[in-house]
């Protein structure tokens, strides 16, 4: 169902990954992003997949939990391999009328596909490990430099770590609806495109005064607690670099030298 969908969930804990700097995280994630495109042999990939299951385990979150990430774009990865499965040229390995399944479209649409895994999962990770404050935090941190050619800092963080934070709730309460109205005799599985299309009205209409409301509501209780942007904001706890944002740049680093020298480093 929708409530599987972890994008944006906070996993509370006191891990060295929990601990780490909003900062250093996100630029971690950014920098995992470059390297996923980086990777091109089957030791890099088998290197960031490593990466990946050492922070899961070095954040203790519970098994299964950062797969859960990769249910909801299933569909999307499995087109994407199909997609390049049949599109690629090069050698053919089978070939049915119009469709030809060729070696190298393989190779490829398996490499995109495990990079949109993996582009998934250290993304999941990062939020898993962050709470949607610190990330705020974080955010306006990094954005902040940028402040000086008239940049918003502070507003875009705001939106962004809302817009984030936002998302299990409004998939909650879409499932929430859905359940209600097929209680109702209500049918979203039956029917051609235009039909099931139709039949979604009594889903996003609901769904849209609920949001609009619960903005509302978050409006009221930001002025209530005489919120009013960035300016003179304080906090309770300031962000500051620690040994361990230190040895996580150093792997960061490391683990882009490894990458960039297995692709083109190794002799031919």
């Amino acid at each position: 169902m929708l409530t599987d969908i972890t994008l944006g969930q906070y996993y509370p804990g006191n891990s060295c990954i929990h601990r780490l700097d909003p900062r250093t995280k996100i630029l971690a994630v950014l920098f995992y992003m470059v390297m996923v495109f980086l990777a091109a042999s089957p030791l890099s990939y088998g290197i960031l997949i490593g990466f990946i299951v050492l922070g899961a385990a070095l954040a203790k979150l519970p098994a299964g939990l950062l797969l859960r990430s990769i249910k909801p774009l299933w569909i999307i990865i499995l087109l994407t391999m199909v997609i390049h499965f049949i599109t690629d040229p090069g050698e053919v390995l089978w070939q049915w009328k119009f469709l030809t399944i060729t070696k190298e479209g393989i190779v490829l649409g398996v490499k995109m596909s495990l990079r949109l895994v993996l582009l998934l999962l250290v993304s999941s990770l990062m939020t898993f490990t962050t709470s949607p404050i610190v990330l705020t935090d974080g955010i306006e941190s990094l954005l902040r430099p940028f402040k000086k050619i008239g940049v918003p800092a502070h507003e875009l963080a705001m939106m962004m770590t809302i817009a984030l934070r936002f998302i299990p709730t409004l998939l909650e309460e879409t499932d929430r609806i859905m359940k209600a109205q097929m209680s109702r005799g209500a049918d979203f599985s039956s029917g051609n495109i235009m039909k099931r299309a139709k039949n979604m009205l009594p889903i996003l209409i609901p769904l849209f005064i609920s949001s609009f409301r619960r903005a509302d509501e978050l409006a009221l209780a930001m002025e209530a607690r005489c919120y009013r942007g960035g300016e003179g904001r304080t906090r309770m706890h300031e962000l500051v670099y620690g040994k361990g944002d230190a040895l996580t740049g150093l792997v960061m680093l490391g683990l882009f030298a490894l990458l960039a020298f297995l692709r083109w480093g190794l002799p031919a």
